[in-house]
């Protein structure tokens, strides 16, 4: 059979499949992220039906597929957004970076896979699925609760923290000296900022000069700019990623509500095929070795998501409820997890930091979900259940004033 043939098959298929597996996560509510891993896996090496002809367009499709992911976050937020949440909510940003990102570097170093995986695999860990809980929020009907904004600003401040993060590790993987590492971080910084400064005085100029009225115009533009741009800044190596998501920071208006309408499609379909890339790369053998470290990590970076959004809540002043409302529905992982991921494992650093960030990413794509309903309600039974204990009292003395509600003290509605 021709080869163009064959190519058109397994593409086909694979498109189809995806189509498929979209379905059947939509109709139980849940992220198909996790299907299209196990696609990947399905038809990578070591899987039930290795692919051929087509692997090299997927590799394509998913460079394609970070790119838009990147773009399309950057749409979500205006310069004025990102500059107002790193004034006010910068130690909430703070206390997610150190509380998530430390015990996976952790994790790295007490499996002897050295610096430079620590500082990928803490990224991983770092990193909330913005895609699924933005989904989360609206199906549990949570998008105007006051808790939101803080979980919101979280997202932000760790979106915003991939344009320092992302030059890091990419030159990190490189193997660039101290120097060169540096220059990377100074022109990705020098970059960011100078596209914050034009895109806050000059947006509205630079956005009516991308606008068009014909659809098909806007599409052609935005799409050409975004490639070009993230082609740019990868051959000066701070990360195509980088540069997409400074394009659509740099957009704003109407013409980032008509490019988010018109690239949503390319963005979902570019997307899955990066995750089943991803699985590609990872041999279904390898997954059960790291699958006990996966779940450890995951157990201890749910709780200190849990722990960062309670903390940021309660800064803010939400009531206790909602503090861990805000705790739980940041769990979940996903996409830029798998971005970070998929640099090492296209760079070799360690054979097993895909697959345990496969493992990792399948597990609290499915709890965070559950996470996020369950943990208020839960909490809630605990913490009422020991106010209601009595304390063991030593000759006379009361018993713990913290413990024992007061008759006048207001009821949490």
């Amino acid at each position: 059979m021709h080869s163009s043939a064959i190519f058109l098959i397994e593409f086909g298929a694979i498109i189809l499949g995806l189509g498929l597996l979209g379905r059947f996560a939509g109709r139980f509510q849940f992220s198909p992220i996790p299907l299209y891993l196990l696609a990947g896996l399905a038809f990578g090496e070591g899987g039930l039906l290795p692919l051929g002809t087509s692997e090299e367009f997927v590799a394509i499709g998913a460079e394609i597929g970070v790119i838009l992911l990147l773009l399309m976050l950057g749409l979500e937020y205006t310069a004025t957004d990102l500059v107002s949440n790193l004034k006010t909510q910068y130690p909430a940003g703070l206390v997610d970076a150190a509380l998530n990102a430390l015990p996976g570097a952790a994790m790295a170093l007490l499996l002897g896979w050295g610096p430079v995986a620590a500082v990928v695999l803490a990224g991983v860990t770092w990193i909330s699925s913005s895609g699924v809980i933005a989904k989360v929020l609206g199906d549990l009907g949570r998008l105007g609760n006051r808790e939101t904004p803080v979980i919101l600003s979280i997202l932000v401040l760790e979106d915003l923290s991939m344009a320092v993060y992302l030059p890091i590790i990419t030159a990190l993987l490189a193997g660039a000296g101290l120097a060169a590492g540096s220059a990377t971080l100074a022109i990705a910084l020098g970059v960011a900022g100078l596209v914050l400064i034009v895109a806050v005085r000059y947006g509205r100029h630079l956005s009516r000069f991308v606008s068009s009225d014909d659809p098909e115009k806007l599409l052609l533009v935005v799409l050409g700019l975004t490639l070009l741009v993230a082609g740019v800044a990868q051959q000066l190596q701070v990360s195509a990623a980088v540069g997409a998501f400074l394009v659509g920071i740099a957009l704003s208006g109407e013409v980032a509500e008509g490019a988010h309408g018109l690239l949503s499609p390319l963005r979902d379909l570019f997307a899955a095929v990066f995750f089943v890339f991803f699985g590609l790369h990872t041999d279904p053998a390898s997954i059960p070795p790291v699958l006990l470290p996966a779940l450890a990590l995951a157990l201890v970076t749910a709780g200190t998501k849990i722990a960062t959004g309670y903390w940021a809540a309660k800064r803010a002043g939400i009531s206790a409820k909602g503090r861990w409302r805000a705790g739980g529905t940041l769990v979940a992982r996903g996409e830029f997890s798998i971005v970070i991921a998929g640099l090492a494992v296209t760079s070799g650093i360690e054979p097993r930091l895909g697959p345990l960030a496969t493992a990792y990413v399948l597990i609290l794509v499915i709890i965070g979900p559950l996470t996020a309903r369950f943990t208020e309600p839960v909490a809630t039974r605990l913490t009422g259940r020991l106010r209601r204990e009595p304390t063991a009292t030593v000759a006379g003395t009361p018993p713990d004033r913290d413990l024992v509600p007061s008759p006048d003290a207001p009821v949490e509605k």
